[in-house]
């Protein structure tokens, strides 16, 4: 078993691919040959040397003995598996610290991304001397009407909150040159938000317009309750708003408080008594309410550094096939 830091990469092969793939996958047993069917296909187009780094983050069906199947018959393969599920974008980060190419490609293996946008997108970067060429989602098929209205104002808000100029309407699907591939392995983020650490490092970026399809098999590995602590993870690792909204409510909570006494006061010189305990409450509960706002959100932010602080890797490789011949490979 290996633990693995962000920093850490794999010991290179006497000759690195001019392309890595990276998929990860969970629970993908049943639509794995399928993807890798049409991958092989489109990296064959286009003519490079290339790698398939595939990771099994913690599935718990046949996902990891496809891959180990897969793996004996095409030497183009590399495969790793993680001790648990440890999140997509820690199983991103685990396929990036392998990724040996000159360009690497991010793409999950459940098909909603096609393959074949493989050539276009190196045609792009390119053409743009790129450092990133994202894929921007044009449609979002098989998806619910709140799946679709939820990510549509959860990008918004957050390029509306955060001072990095994060794309609209992205995934993690997205080519990446070398040079950004380094700069990720060396960023030491606990709470990993890859796309917006992509965006953060700057350099030329262009879009890529697709149309994304609905799976092929399975079931979404993104439930609500994933979805929630994936913005929390964009906003707080990408916004500092938050925690000024605290300020704001407490300016507004004094200037209440302020007029509040003021009319007191008023209210005593003209020798009128103050009525009733509900309009008493509800000041009461308001004031409550901010400071237990502010309270959560001052302790999201503690609650990330602590676990920033603890500096435990952020995965840990079971298994490995592929890179290095070693014994047991």
């Amino acid at each position: 078993m290996t633990v693995q830091h962000p920093e850490t990469t794999a010991h290179p092969m006497s000759q690195a691919p001019a392309l890595s793939i990276v998929a990860p996958c969970l629970n993908e047993a049943a639509g794995l040959d399928a993807f890798l069917a049409r991958m092989i296909a489109a990296a064959e187009t286009t003519g490079l040397s290339y790698e398939i780094v595939l990771v099994d983050d913690g599935s718990t069906d046949q996902t990891w003995a496809r891959m180990v199947q897969a793996r004996a018959s095409n030497p183009h393969l590399r495969a790793l598996r993680l001790s648990r599920n440890f999140g997509h974008q820690r199983a991103l980060s685990a396929g990036l610290s392998r990724a040996r190419g000159a360009r690497v490609l991010l793409i999950d293996a459940d098909l909603q991304d096609p393959p074949e946008a493989l050539g276009p997108m190196l045609a792009l970067m390119d053409a743009h001397h790129a450092d990133v060429v994202y894929g921007r989602r044009l449609e979002r098929a098989g998806e619910s009407w709140f799946k679709k209205a939820s990510a549509r104002l959860f990008y918004r808000v957050l390029r509306w909150l955060s001072s990095t100029d994060i794309p609209a309407d992205t995934g993690d699907f997205r080519l990446l040159s070398s040079r950004i591939v380094a700069h990720l392995n060396a960023m030491p983020e606990q709470q990993r938000y890859l796309r917006g650490m992509i965006a953060w490092l700057g350099g030329t970026q262009v879009p890529y317009d697709y149309r994304r399809e609905s799976r092929g098999t399975g079931q979404t590995g993104y439930p609500l309750r994933r979805m929630f602590s994936f913005a929390a993870d964009a906003i707080t690792g990408f916004s500092m708003a938050p925690l000024r909204l605290c300020l704001a409510l407490a300016g507004l909570s004094i200037g209440l408080a302020l007029g509040l006494l003021v009319y007191v006061l008023a209210s005593v010189v003209a020798g009128s008594a103050v009525r009733g305990w509900a309009s008493l409450a509800m000041i009461f509960l308001f004031f409550q309410s901010v400071q237990l706002l502010c309270i959560g959100l001052v302790g999201e932010y503690l609650g990330r550094l602590f676990m920033e602080q603890k500096r435990r890797p952020l995965f840990i490789v079971a298994d490995e096939l592929g890179g290095d011949p070693s014994p047991g490979d």
